[in-house]
């Protein structure tokens, strides 16, 4: 009520002061045409009632002074214009100039109003800005960076100049009022020119600004001691409503425009339906919980079998999704009795599965407890699934099951060539019943359990050094919260809620959804960035320690094999690539002999097993640096 009142005050107050002004303008116009005494009413009162009533078409009295930008005096234009008219209609009179009086009149009206406008906006900005200590460099020039030039005032900024990006915005020109200091490119000699220090601030008001275009500004920032703030989203603002800025983070620095999901297409999917996520307490289980948890399910079982990650994601799930009908079940995906009790009690229609042990040398270390977790328990799982109706099954997998070298590659590989035999079998039948398995391969995730990121962060925390397995390794990198939306994408695209063709089929013939991850980043890139944005200086603050490649790590990732084409989806940010696939029976058979092979600690036996199914695992169990694969380099190129 009171914010309405608040509201209703401020519209009467400036329905007043344009009235008084458009009463203003009519003495001017008529004192300039010499006949103010021959207008009927005088001429105040015809500019004070032609501008009342024209104005609320146009919508200018709710207009906030303070924000007016240009489709704001464009309306003032359209107002005074009409306004115009209507004086001129009221005072056709014989033997009167009323038509030199009606356009003067619109003239004039649309300069006072527009100049008062401009003259308080004048004002404020200039009064804000004298109490903002702070002076600001704005990287940008688009509409983002005219709606921060607006606000910064407000904020306590005081703008000095822009820095665009156009080779045409050259410096001595003038954008918004504001100088042009130089390009982006001239960034490190501009600062050292201002003698910037912490009194400066660069802003990032471009949102395209990103990946190696960020970092190059962040370096020349660094370089003079400037620090550096990214403008956020700025559409959802009105009014006088604040914008903080916030620091370059690490996922502004991947080389890539993030990709949002199709919500309309996974709402479908995933609202009344009872799902089913293993390995819920790790990092993408996790994430998939969140994010299918704002999708109204109508039951979310949580499978686990730590505990206190269960506990963590139900502690989560509380604050943001109280009323969700959930279910958290301590269980081990490699017990098939345990796994056949939860389907039979929980009904499930969709399956999730992210359970699997990730880390490349731990698993080199614990072999056959890497293939029973991440081989067998998968096909548990799925067996599981489809026996109790089970709608679809959605297996995560990793770019290491791509010409693997590791046991953990090997593994995975292995269960998307077992998800793709029953998603294939299922696909030729023809049923509507059968089960459909989507498997979805992406690279690494920032700040996932144990990953490279967490790791940079605690070597920082000690002050350092951050070690880095070969300068030469590069990997895919995704947000963890993209990567889990572009698999609930690919769930939908490949379970028919989001119908494309080409997907359903590419899936019969043994389709494997692949993200778009951009480009690689180079580790050593990415350690480097990261000592940056801490404030310090890569080797003189931090030093950089280079340890050698870890058991069955290899310098560079692929996200598909070299002789296949990726495919494109109806989806954006996601591909379809098709490897080879083979018969459910010989991998059946193959898998029985795995399992018993593992449950007996039989390792070597384990391992040439899967080389029967994976002829292209060359394992590397002493992290020897091998060839770069033939191809590699083009499939990069066409990826990004």
């Amino acid at each position: 009520m009171a914010e309405c009142l608040r509201m209703t005050r401020t519209i009467a107050l400036n329905c007043v002061l344009d009235t008084v002004l458009g009463g203003l303008a009519a003495s001017l116009a008529a004192w300039a045409c010499g006949y103010h005494a021959a207008l009927p009413g005088g001429a105040p009162v015809l500019g004070m009632a032609g501008l009342a009533v024209a104005g609320w078409p146009f919508r200018i009295f709710q207009q906030h002074w303070r924000f007016a930008g240009r489709s704001d005096f464009w309306r003032l234009g359209g107002a005074c214009v009409l306004a115009a008219v209507l004086v001129l209609g009221a005072t056709a009179l014989p033997g009167m100039a009323a038509p030199a009086f009606g356009m003067v009149y619109g003239m004039a009206a649309f300069m006072v109003l527009a100049g008062v406008r401009g003259a308080y906006q004048y004002w404020r900005q200039g009064l804000m800005g004298l109490a903002g200590r702070q002076r600001v460099i704005v990287v940008g020039d688009g509409e983002d960076a005219s709606r921060f030039l607006t606000l910064a005032p407000h904020m306590g900024r005081r703008v000095a100049g822009l820095v665009p990006e156009g080779r045409q915005r050259r410096p001595g020109r003038r954008l918004r009022g504001l100088p042009v200091l130089g390009q982006v490119g001239d960034l490190r000699a501009i600062l050292a020119a201002l003698g910037a220090d912490e009194d400066w601030m660069v802003v990032v008001a471009d949102p395209h600004c990103r990946g190696e275009r960020l970092s190059a500004v962040l370096r020349m920032a660094h370089e003079t001691g400037t620090p550096v703030r990214c403008m956020p989203d700025l559409s959802g603002l009105t009014g006088t409503a604040r914008a903080p800025l916030h620091p370059v983070r690490l996922a502004d620095l991947l080389p890539r425009q993030p990709v949002a999901p199709d919500e309309q297409g996974l709402a479908s999917m995933l609202r009344g339906r009872r799902v089913l996520v293993t390995g819920a307490g790790g990092s993408i289980g996790a994430e998939l919980v969140r994010q299918i948890a704002r999708h109204g399910p109508a039951e979310l079982i949580l499978l686990d079998m730590g505990e206190y990650p269960l506990w963590q994601v139900d502690i989560d799930l509380e604050a943001t999704a109280p009323a969700l009908q959930r279910h958290l079940v301590l269980a081990d995906i490699r017990d098939p009795a345990r796994i056949e009790r939860v389907f039979a009690r929980h009904r499930p229609e969709l399956v999730f599965h992210a359970a699997a042990l990730k880390q490349v040398p731990m698993v080199e270390a614990n072999p056959c407890e890497g293939l029973l977790t991440n081989v067998t328990g998968t096909r548990i799982v799925a067996d599981a699934a489809s026996r109790h109706g089970v709608r679809a099954m959605v297996l995560v997998s990793t770019d290491k099951a791509v010409n693997p070298a590791s046991v953990m590659g090997v593994s995975k590989r292995i269960a998307e060539m077992y998800c793709q035999a029953l998603d294939a079998r299922a696909r030729r039948a023809g049923g509507a019943d059968a089960m459909r398995c989507v498997t979805v391969r992406f690279g690494n995730v920032m700040g996932s359990t144990g990953s490279v990121i967490p790791l940079f962060q605690h070597q920082l925390a000690r002050g350092g050094p951050l070690t880095v397995t070969d300068p030469r390794m590069r990997r895919y990198f995704m947000t963890v919260s993209e990567a889990v939306g572009l698999v609930l994408q690919a769930s939908a695209c490949g379970t028919g809620a989001q119908e494309d063709r080409l997907a359903a089929a590419l899936l019969r013939r043994g389709g494997v959804f692949v993200l778009d991850m951009g480009t690689p980043v180079r580790i050593l890139d990415l350690a480097r960035q990261m000592i940056v944005l801490a404030g310090l200086r890569p080797g003189r603050d931090v030093q950089i320690r280079f340890t050698g490649l870890r058991p069955g790590e290899k310098l560079a990732e692929d996200l598909f094999y070299s002789q296949e084409i990726l495919q494109p989806t109806g989806c954006p940010g996601l591909r379809m690539a098709t490897p080879r696939t083979v018969d459910l029976a010989q991998v059946v058979n193959i898998m029985d002999a795995l399992t018993v092979a593992c449950r007996q600690g039989d390792s070597a036996q384990a391992l040439d097993l899967a080389r029967r199914l994976v002829p292209e695992f060359v394992h590397n169990p002493h992290g020897m640096v091998t060839q770069v694969p033939a191809g590699q380099v083009d499939v990069e190129r066409n990826a990004s």
